[in-house]
């Protein structure tokens, strides 16, 4: 029988289709982000752990400098790939796939990074906050000392309001969509500017309550009838370089509750909270919109 954790992990997306896998393989921005980042990070000698491998990829970017990687993953489907493509690589002999919860696992002795691409637009579904700060803890319990470097380090997040159309061919359809950040989105009319909502430092204790209130100066007028939600994985910090690498999420686009429509000037307030690694309906049911009287005061985003 599943344990209540091995089902919420069905349910939230830990056990995606192998297809799925594949298409991440397909992805150039994710890819050429990662490939960068982890050359950057991982130094010739160096121990690199990954959590929840997939199919090895990562792993066996960082087996090109690294003199071991453990690559852990849960799924039984999804290890017996890894080892499958690592074996058809070079390089691949220096990756040891494990078959283990990423949650309980921890390597034979200290390590330097950390690989963790759990991560879903806003933090949502896969548990990328919740799983770093269980490793923190055992980590410093078993090893002690300094924590090794987290690939992402960090992520920026942020909220814009939207009149985005619903119209499938007459039908009307709110639902959540996912939009690709290069290109221009047709039926999306940005109402607002952008405001960050959240910064997550994997470096230091992050808590999974992530919550918001802020307001924004409409710049058109319109129906703000949902919110686009915006995450930038800073996945490395290029110390010498002043900069860093980055890959950005596909935006997510959900619908509110309640539309309010707005004109051209109008402040228009923002609030919702909802737990790192929880479903998307969590947050689109406490996703709240409304105009407002502000005082001059306080500022507006803008």
């Amino acid at each position: 029988m599943l344990t209540e954790r091995e089902i919420e992990s069905c349910y939230l997306g830990q056990f995606i289709p192998l297809h799925y896998h594949h298409n991440m393989l397909m992805d150039s921005r994710r890819m050429d982000g990662f490939k960068a980042a982890i050359n950057a990070a991982v130094f010739p000698g160096a121990k690199v752990l990954e959590l929840g491998g997939g199919t090895g990829v990562l792993s066996w970017f960082a087996s090109a400098k690294a003199e071991k990687v453990w690559c852990v993953e849960f799924n039984p489907e999804l290890v017996a790939e890894a080892r499958r493509l690592l074996a058809r690589n070079k390089g691949g002999d220096k990756v040891e796939v494990i078959h283990a919860d990423a949650f309980e696992y921890l390597p034979p002795e200290p390590v330097d990074v950390v690989i963790c691409e759990m991560i879903h637009v806003g933090m949502l579904r896969e548990k990328q906050v919740q799983m770093i700060e269980a490793f923190k803890r055992r980590y410093r319990a078993r090893f002690g000392g300094k924590l090794p470097v987290f690939l992402p380090e960090a992520a920026i997040m942020a909220v814009q309001p939207l009149q985005q159309a619903y119209d499938f061919h007459g039908y009307q359809a709110p639902i959540v969509q996912f939009q690709e950040p290069s290109h221009i989105q047709a039926g999306s009319v940005e109402l607002a500017q952008p405001a960050v909502y959240s910064v997550l430092d994997f470096s230091q204790d992050t808590s999974e309550i992530i919550q918001w209130e802020g307001c924004f100066t409409m710049t058109q007028s319109g129906c703000v009838n949902a919110l686009r939600f915006i995450t930038k994985n800073i996945l490395t910090v290029l110390v010498k370089q002043g900069t860093t690498i980055d890959w950005l999420n596909h935006y997510m686009v959900l619908p509110l509750g309640e539309p309010v429509q707005v004109v051209a000037g109008d402040t228009l307030r923002v609030s919702f909270q909802y737990r790192a690694g929880g479903s998307l309906p969590s947050l689109q049911q406490a996703m709240r919109a409304e105009c407002v009287v502000v005082d001059e005061r306080i500022p507006a985003y803008a």
